[in-house]
This record gives structure tokens, C-alpha cells and sequence, in this order.
């Protein structure tokens, strides 16, 4: 129980509220990835990090994005600080489980179709999931020394636990997308899949996203050096994706 005596652990009519940081999205997956979103979940929580573009009315589209803060300035430099906003804000909404969702991710259908029974349980408090870099375009994945995420998993899904100590690393890029604090609870490893289609782009893009990645880090402090350069290869390994039922 928590202090208002509420049941923290609810084993039904549990909701859940997906969170999202975006900016500059209007020509990417963002309306697809609400679109698909507004299908599974209760609600959604935006922070805009200042975007330029018809990012902020393309949210206002959707009915199931309640909450929706709009920085004045960019905390681009600064990503702790936007994960730990958007955690504020959720929190504010009082939410029982909380999907961690980037601008360019799709669930597969199978994930989406169990997420109810991953929420309404009393057994643990966090899922993780395997998360695919689609490479180049929507129908392959990459795999090789420096794109592997999927061999593991990604906590994306928690429970939220009023009172519970929640804590982000302070770093500028890289930061984990969720409280490192939920670590010392319990949670699930399900094979259940994201596609990232962060990196399904032309080559143009790629190079774009190198010279950021560059300039936002050029001494590897955040991330591998050897992993930036490896975006720039010609010919990476691919693997094509298959659709798993439901």
C-alpha cells in the first residue's frame, strides 16, 4: 500500500501511460509511432525540447496525449535533464505502469497484444524487451560487433511505486531511458521485440547522424568512438526481419 493506502501492486485494471521525448519529428516516424501507440495504450506524456517544426501540433492531433510540456529552450546538450522532466511529468499523472517510447519505435504486434497481461501482475516490477536497429531501411536489422542491443534486454516498462527512490545518471548522451533505480527490483526478460528505425535511412542521413554524434561527443565520453565510425560502413551486416504472430 502506499501512503493513500492504494494497492501499488494491482493485479487488474492497471493503465498504461507511455512517455516520450521529442523534437524536430515532423518528417519522421512520429505520427506513425502515436498512431500506433494510441492502439494499446491509456495515455501519453510528451516533453517537446523546444522543436522548430509542427512537431508540438502533430502531438496536439492525438487524443491520448494528455500531458504535453513545452520547453522554451533545448536541453539537446543536456539529455539527463529531459529524462528526468519527463519523468517529473509523468509522475505528476499519477500512472500505474509507464512504457519508455522513442520517436521512431514500433512493438511488434506480438508485444503489443501481451502487454496487458505484463501489466496487470504482482510479480515484478519492470519488463524488458529486445530492441532491433533497423539499417537503411524497414526490412533489415544490423548485427555485428557494434550493433548487437538485441542480444540483450532493454528496460522500457515499469511500474510506478510512489515513494520509490528514482535516479538518472548525470550524463549528456547516452542516458538510460528509465530510472537506473529500478534495477534493484524485481523483472522480466520477455522475447518480445522493438523495431528501431532510428538508423532506417538513406545514407545521407547516416552521415548527418555521424557528424552529430561527433560533435555531441567527440572524445567517446558517452558512447564508443569505433561504434560512431562504424555508422559510416558501406556494406554492414544485415539481417532481414520477420514478422513473429501474435
Amino acid at each position: 500500500m502506499d501512503l493513500n493506502g492504494r494497492r501499488i501492486r494491482k493485479k487488474k485494471d492497471n493503465r498504461l501511460t507511455a512517455i516520450m521525448q521529442v523534437r524536430n519529428e515532423e518528417e519522421g516516424m512520429l505520427e506513425q509511432v502515436l498512431e500506433d501507440l494510441s492502439g494499446f495504450v491509456d495515455d501519453i506524456v510528451i516533453v517537446d525540447d523546444a522543436s522548430t517544426d509542427g512537431t508540438v501540433k502533430m502531438c496536439r492531433q492525438f487524443s491520448k496525449v494528455n500531458h504535453l510540456l513545452i520547453l522554451p529552450q533545448t536541453h539537446f546538450d543536456r539529455e539527463w535533464l529531459l529524462r528526468k522532466q519527463l519523468w517529473k511529468l509523468v509522475c505528476s499523472t499519477d500512472p500505474d505502469w509507464i512504457l519508455s517510447v522513442d520517436a521512431d519505435e514500433i512493438y511488434e504486434d506480438k508485444a503489443k497484444s501481451l502487454m496487458r497481461d505484463l501489466i496487470n501482475q504482482d510479480q515484478f516490477d519492470w519488463v524488458g524487451f529486445r530492441l532491433f536497429d533497423f539499417w537503411g531501411s524497414t526490412t533489415h536489422y544490423r548485427e555485428d560487433e557494434h550493433w548487437q542491443i538485441h542480444r540483450r534486454h532493454t528496460r522500457t516498462l515499469v511500474r510506478y511505486i510512489p515513494g520509490y527512490y528514482y535516479f538518472y545518471p548525470q550524463m549528456d548522451h547516452h542516458v538510460p531511458r528509465l530510472p537506473l533505480s529500478y534495477a534493484a527490483l524485481p523483472g522480466f526478460l520477455a522475447e518480445l521485440r522493438v523495431k528501431h528505425y532510428g538508423w532506417a535511412v538513406s545514407r545521407e542521413k547516416l552521415i548527418e547522424k555521424y557528424e552529430r554524434y561527433m560533435q555531441r561527443d567527440p572524445e567517446g565520453i558517452w558512447g564508443s568512438l569505433q561504434q560512431y565510425q562504424s555508422i559510416l560502413d558501406k556494406n554492414p551486416a544485415l539481417v532481414e526481419w520477420r514478422e513473429e504472430g501474435s
